[in-house]
């Protein structure tokens, strides 16, 4: 219609290990969250709310952004601004893609320590949601898990090698 050919599903690439795995979780967490809200607003209409819906709601969307962030990482799709970096010669913007690399290892390091010193602190906490006593322990372990992946995306680029996609 605009003088773009129609997009194949045959053009697009296969999702494969690591990338597919996080795919189907975040997928299936998203559509989790999204049925649970949507019972939630119809028994309100109805007059049997779902207690608990935005704690399952919250959980589920842990897990969904885990896997966003550790799979758009790997697969390299996240939002850049090319303003500058374009304008760089093929050595400079290599340097400054190892800069970059370098930072958001250092970044994610240190979101992954702090993260673990806050669990290993609470971990005899028993910390739990209010109504539907959800741990946060298991929680707290994907986060710090998906920080940590991240953490090693960063570094592996850091060090020349590209990961995922």
């Amino acid at each position: 219609m605009n003088g773009e050919p129609a997009s194949d599903s045959r053009d697009q690439p296969r999702l494969r290990g690591p990338q597919a795995w996080l795919f189907y979780v975040g997928a299936a967490a998203l559509l989790f969250a999204m049925a649970t809200d949507a019972i939630a607003v119809l028994g309100r209409h109805v007059g049997v709310p779902l207690l608990g819906s935005i704690e399952l709601v919250q959980a589920a969307m842990l897990l969904a952004a885990s896997a966003a962030m550790v799979s758009a990482t790997m697969a390299d799709k996240h939002a850049v601004v090319h303003l500058l970096i374009d304008r760089l010669s093929p050595t400079l913007r290599a340097a400054f893609g190892r800069v970059h690399s370098v930072l958001c290892a250092v970044f994610f390091l240190a979101l992954s320590a702090g993260s673990v010193w806050v669990a290993y602190d609470l971990w005899d906490g028993h910390e739990e949601s209010e109504l539907l006593h959800i741990p946060y322990a298991p929680l707290r372990i994907v986060s710090i898990s998906a920080v940590m992946g991240l953490t090693l995306i960063y570094v592996m680029r850091a060090a020349g090698k590209r990961s995922g996609g």
